[in-house]
């Protein structure tokens, strides 16, 4: 049997990039109760699950406000996931766009098995309402980033388990520079700079190069939507 489901809780797609940074704090501040849940799929850029754990920490000492209502952090591992992936993210080969038109960083069934096992972790939680940082305004194309599929999801997993499960994707349709904004509406100047210092987008793992939107190799597309992103966000900023 479920946990007593309640609708004041939420449990957050976490990665430790970006957009599902935002997300979360998105979350504390609509939810009384927030848990996290991230995967180790032997994902290239693995150094993002490091990240996780400074971006909790750095959420935890830096807005105190929202400590209380930071749950559970729950990692999940599915390198099954890399084993039967020939893609830019889960092996060491170039990136580059495949004849489908989708570049070979897209992992097939990725967040569809995200999404269902943090359903299963939210039935014994008693969690309804899953968070993610999906988005089909400015992406890379991946069809299970897409409204239609986060809403065909939503339904087999209320089929699946008779638990009215509720997919809410904050960042669906906005750009980038929308990302940042946001960013900036949730937590001002100090959530800007958690971004940049502590969570990872880079596909390649460089935590080396700091750019002034944060960390990364700044070629790979990962690191050019969110450079491109930064920059027109602070274009936007400079003419309001």
């Amino acid at each position: 049997m479920p946990a007593q489901m309640t609708s004041q809780s939420a449990l957050v797609l976490f990665s430790g990039g970006q957009d599902s940074t935002v997300c979360l704090v998105w979350a504390l501040q609509r939810y009384d109760h927030v848990e996290t849940i991230g995967f180790d799929y032997g994902q290239r850029h693995k150094v993002e699950l490091t990240c996780r754990g400074d971006v909790l920490d750095a959420l935890r000492s830096g807005f105190p406000e929202l400590e209380p209502k930071l749950g559970d952090d729950h990692m999940v591992e599915l390198k099954g996931l890399a084993a039967i992936s020939e893609t830019g993210l889960t092996r060491d080969k170039a990136i580059e766009m495949e004849e489908n038109g989708l570049p070979n960083t897209f992992v097939p069934g990725r967040n569809l098995l995200f999404f269902t096992y943090a359903a299963a972790l939210a039935y014994r939680r008693g969690i309804s309402d899953l968070i993610g940082g999906m988005c089909e305004t400015d992406y890379s194309g991946y069809p299970d980033c897409r409204e239609a599929t986060m809403r065909a999801l939503e339904q087999s997993l209320r089929l699946g388990t008779e638990v009215d499960f509720n997919i809410k994707t904050p960042l669906m349709y906005i750009d980038k520079a929308g990302t940042w904004a946001m960013a900036h509406e949730l937590g001002g100047d100090r959530f800007v700079e958690l971004i940049k210092d502590k969570t990872h987008t880079c596909y390649m793992g460089d935590r080396k190069t700091r750019h002034d939107w944060g960390y990364g190799c700044g070629t790979c597309p990962a690191c050019e939507l969110r450079a491109n992103g930064y920059k027109a966000w602070v274009l936007n900023s400079a003419h309001n």
